[in-house]
């Protein structure tokens, strides 16, 4: 009896551990993701033209772009609102082009640099790996004076105005 319940007691414990090693994998994987709170890390990356651009606490308003598809749409909104309305906005539009092939980025650059806004291009995978993301659309992280995440929005471009993200 004594042995049964040990055996027992054994199995238990090796169910809590394995219980307990799935949960740490699935809060590891999202450990990484900003969150309401958590304070933008300070990055640098070039636009379209190349000019350097730094991230610096003041901004109201972060757009990011993780698909090409939700960039396109993007870029034909933001173009229709015209030169200098995501500076008058406090924003900065961020586009994720780190999977883009180089042969890609010989056709795209030229394409970019039409555009009446500024296209900050993210080409490294890390730059843009801690933020939160939804397929097919935008994040829009609404910042704090200091820099930190106040709110976390999603912007579909295909059918949704901007301007009713950024209020």
């Amino acid at each position: 009896m004594l042995q049964d319940i040990r055996v027992q007691a054994a199995r238990a414990k090796r169910w809590l551990t394995l219980l307990l090693g799935c949960a740490a994998c699935v809060f590891s994987l999202k450990a990484g993701e900003l969150a309401v709170g958590d304070a933008v890390p300070v990055f640098s990356a070039r636009d379209q033209f190349a000019d350097e651009f730094h991230f610096q606490a003041g901004l109201r308003f972060l757009l990011l772009g993780f698909d090409m598809g939700a960039s396109k749409a993007a870029n034909l909104k933001l173009a229709a609102l015209g030169p200098g309305w995501l500076e008058k906005q406090g924003a900065v539009y961020v586009l994720d082009i780190h999977s883009m092939p180089a042969i890609a980025r010989v056709f795209a650059l030229p394409k970019f640099r039409k555009y009446p806004h500024r296209i900050i291009l993210a080409e490294a995978e890390s730059l843009l790996a801690p933020f939160p993301r939804q397929p097919e659309r935008f994040t829009v992280l609404v910042l704090t004076p200091t820099g930190k995440i106040k709110e976390i929005r999603f912007w579909n471009p295909a059918s949704e105005a901007l301007a009713a993200r950024l209020n």
